[in-house]
C-alpha cells in the first residue's frame, strides 16, 4: 500500500474534519455532512456541506465530491472522519476515499466499535455483504490517547504511515481529547440539523 510521506508534520497542518448530523434512524430520507478546514487544531479556515442518503451507499462519493470540489482542496493535507459509518450505515470507504482525493484519511471514534453488534446491525440492511467488506477493509481500530489522564480515542487509517497518523490526531486535539476539527465539524452539523427539525415544525 502507498502512503504519504511527511517529512515534517507542522502544526498548522490544514486539516478536514466531517461529520454528520443528527437523523431519525431507519427512516427514508437525507442528511447534512458537513467539512470544516482547520490549520491544526486552532484554526478555522472553512466550511463546506453535503447530503448523503440515511442507509445509503452514497457517502465515500459525495464525500469525495465535496473535498474536490472545494477552494481549500489544494491546501489540504488530511481527511478526518468522525468514524467510518454517516447517517446511519452509509458506510465510508476509506481507502477509495483516498483514491479519489489523493488525501490521507484517519477515521476517529470516541468508542472502539464492537464489530458483533455491527454485523448483526447490517442483517436488516441491503448489500450487506458489500457494507460489511468495506468495514472489514477499514482494519482493526488502534487506540490512541491524545491527553493524559483522558480517555483514548480509536483510529483507522488510509494513505499514511500510523505512528505519522497519532502524531496528527495528538497535534489537532486541542481542546479535548477529541481531534478539533471533528468537535467543531459536530457541532456545526448538529445546529443545522437542528435548525431544519425546527423550520421543519413552523
Amino acid at each position: 500500500m502507498l502512503y504519504r510521506k511527511f517529512r515534517v508534520i507542522k502544526a498548522e497542518i490544514r486539516i478536514v474534519g466531517v461529520d454528520d448530523g443528527v437523523f431519525i434512524p431507519h427512516e427514508r430520507g437525507f442528511v447534512d455532512v458537513v467539512g470544516v478546514v482547520f490549520r491544526g487544531g486552532y484554526w478555522l479556515d472553512g466550511v463546506m456541506k453535503t447530503k448523503i442518503e440515511v442507509d445509503g451507499m452514497d457517502a465515500t462519493q459525495k464525500i469525495a465530491s465535496m473535498i474536490l470540489g472545494s477552494p481549500h482542496y489544494k491546501q489540504l493535507r488530511i481527511i478526518m472522519l468522525s468514524g467510518i459509518t454517516f447517517a446511519g450505515f452509509n458506510i465510508v470507504d476509506i481507502h477509495e476515499l483516498y483514491d479519489k482525493t489523493q488525501l490521507p484519511v484517519i477515521a476517529v471514534t470516541r468508542n472502539k466499535p464492537n464489530f458483533d453488534d455491527i454485523r448483526r446491525a447490517l442483517e436488516n440492511l441491503p448489500r450487506k455483504k458489500e457494507r460489511w467488506e468495506i468495514i472489514r477493509k477499514a482494519g482493526v481500530p488502534v487506540e490512541v490517547q491524545t491527553h493524559e489522564g483522558e480517555a483514548p480515542i480509536y483510529i483507522q487509517t488510509a494513505g499514511l504511515r500510523l505512528e505519522d497518523a497519532e502524531k496528527i490526531v495528538k497535534i489537532s486535539s486541542t481542546q479535548s481529547n477529541i481531534p478539533e476539527p471533528l468537535r467543531v465539524a459536530h457541532i456545526i452539523a448538529s445546529s443545522l440539523a437542528r435548525f431544519y427539525a425546527k423550520e421543519n415544525t413552523k
